[in-house]
């Protein structure tokens, strides 16, 4: 069974279909690029699956089911915006974490943020932005989730800290997870993923694997992606 499944997925915002009759069906065990331009329904295929948008048609399912509190315990959501509290030092985002999710990993979360030498009573506000955009993603990524749905991680970033929230990403998830992740910067991410789907107007308009795009197109998916969607 899929761990992720959309029938049909349909979302429809003031006339406007931001999706449209989604289809996808994505397995355990993998990293997949959600990628697409600007407007294309990246973000919103990310907050439905989250249970955070009701579908205007169709479904998505996550380990079988609807979104609801059961599927919430087992997706890890980052969102493409700050979402945590200024006032909190890192030792309160850490309770705060520990409050909300069961399955949340203190330990694993401690040891990532001591590596990035982050001071335990530092407030979040005060930092700078890509330092809250890792700040973030430790947290997240300290869940022991099935499904993580990383929406533009490693945007606000400098090319070295992108290295380690890419390291962070393919070492903390399992063998039993999903990863997906949507991003604009194709050619720094692409060598950890494994599974490509390509959104436009709402619509899946390609679904493979990263080795087939390279054997069987002959490019790299961020060449691809250029193809797709030039201008």
């Amino acid at each position: 069974m899929s761990l992720l499944e959309c029938k049909g997925l349909t979302k429809i915002y003031s006339g406007n279909n931001a999706l449209n009759g989604v289809d996808l069906n994505l397995e355990k065990g993998q990293i997949v690029g959600l990628l697409g331009p600007n407007g294309s329904g990246k973000t919103t295929l990310i907050k439905l699956t989250a249970g955070l948008l009701v579908p205007t048609a169709g479904e998505v399912l996550v380990d079988g089911m609807k979104p609801g509190p059961e599927t919430k315990a087992e997706v890890a959501y980052l969102p493409d915006r700050d979402f945590l509290p200024d006032y909190m030092n890192v030792i309160q985002l850490l309770n705060f974490y520990e409050d909300f999710f069961a399955d949340f990993d203190r330990p694993r979360a401690q040891e990532m943020l001591a590596d990035l030498n982050i001071p335990p009573k530092q407030k979040y506000g005060k930092m700078s932005k890509g330092t809250r955009e890792k700040v973030q993603l430790i947290l997240t990524m300290s869940r022991r989730a099935r499904v993580y749905l990383l929406d533009e991680p490693i945007a606000g970033v400098d090319p070295a800290a992108r290295d380690f929230i890419l390291k962070t990403i393919i070492s903390n998830y399992s063998e039993d997870a999903l990863v997906l992740i949507s991003t604009h910067l194709i050619a720094d991410i692409e060598t950890v993923l494994d599974d490509i789907v390509f959104l436009q107007n709402g619509q899946v308009v390609l679904h493979k694997s990263a080795d087939e795009i390279r054997e069987q197109d002959g490019k790299s998916v961020d060449g691809l992606f250029r193809e797709v969607f030039r201008c």
